[in-house]
């Protein structure tokens, strides 16, 4: 099938699940700074919520409101027709995320998320990246926290950097913001399945195309002191390492042999044993 074209759709952009707790803070920034002219609609299962939620942005009475439910096939699929491109906060994207990816990507339709769930990401490559190519459907996993800052700033950091040569990157993360109860879950669902995640990297590495003479790696790291941020550097856990590889293969800039390493910066040695011990901790609970 040829690439669809999507000049006539309704919306420019869809925000899916606009009435949880990162979903609002979406819409209210969407309703801030959108451009003039940009079409644009909030979504999700309550046509009341999503109404008084419309009401409560400036410059609402031109949001569109569609109602879809992941339950309801048939209306996410409505859903993914009248838009150019859908922004979903819906998590965790295990449960609640591979129907919105299917119908986007059979409807041609670019499809941006919030996800931090690496077995996520590397199943919805496996099973439809093909359908989104065929159809110019641009699949566009990890835009939140987890993982633009440490995407594109490795990026941007590699293009300061001397071309054709190996390259060695450390990132290291300081916060202090809360988690959504999203997010929690989705963070106890990913530990809880470490066999799976691993199997669904290692189908992924049989569908994606071999590097030819370069290497792009995230290597283990232990933890350590890390005197260049004046902090103790705890290795993270999380998605960044697989997105920033990702990147990293894809593009030839990142030079023949390119390593990342991905650490929570942690100014106390008693707060970082500490940390090392609350991960384990969960996942042992994660997985009872």
């Amino acid at each position: 099938m040829s690439r669809l074209n999507k000049t006539e759709r309704p919306y420019d952009i869809v925000l899916f699940g606009a009435t949880g707790f990162v979903g609002r803070l979406t819409a209210a920034y969407l309703a801030a700074h959108a451009p003039d002219g940009l079409r644009w609609a909030v979504a999700g299962r309550s046509e009341r919520r999503l109404k008084e939620l419309r009401a409560e942005l400036p410059g609402g009475a031109s949001v569109g409101v569609v109602t879809a439910d992941v339950a309801d096939p048939d209306s996410v699929r409505a859903l993914a027709r009248q838009a150019r491109v859908v922004a979903t906060t819906v998590g965790p994207y295990m449960t609640y995320g591979e129907e919105l990816v299917a119908a986007c990507a059979d409807s041609g339709t670019d499809y941006v998320d919030l996800t931090g769930e690496p077995e996520f990401v590397d199943l919805m490559y496996v099973r439809h990246d093909a359908r989104a190519r065929e159809t110019g459907a641009r699949l566009v996993h990890a835009c939140g926290f987890d993982s633009v800052p440490h995407d594109l700033g490795v990026y941007y950091t590699v293009r300061q950097l001397p071309e054709g040569v190996p390259l060695s990157v450390d990132g290291f993360v300081r916060a202090d913001a809360a988690f959504s109860g999203g997010t929690f879950a989705s963070a106890l669902g990913q530990l809880s399945r470490p066999l799976r995640m691993r199997a669904a990297a290692r189908e992924r590495a049989r569908h994606e195309p071999r590097l030819v003479g370069r290497r792009a790696s995230a290597p283990a790291a232990g933890p350590r002191f890390a005197g260049e941020v004046g902090a103790w550097a705890l290795p993270l856990p999380t998605i960044d390492p697989q997105i920033v590889v990702r990147s990293a293969r894809a593009l030839e800039r990142y030079g023949p042999d390119f390593r990342y390493r991905h650490y929570a910066a942690v100014k106390h040695l008693p707060v970082a044993a500490g940390g090392v011990a609350a991960v384990g901790a969960l996942a042992a609970a994660a997985q009872l």
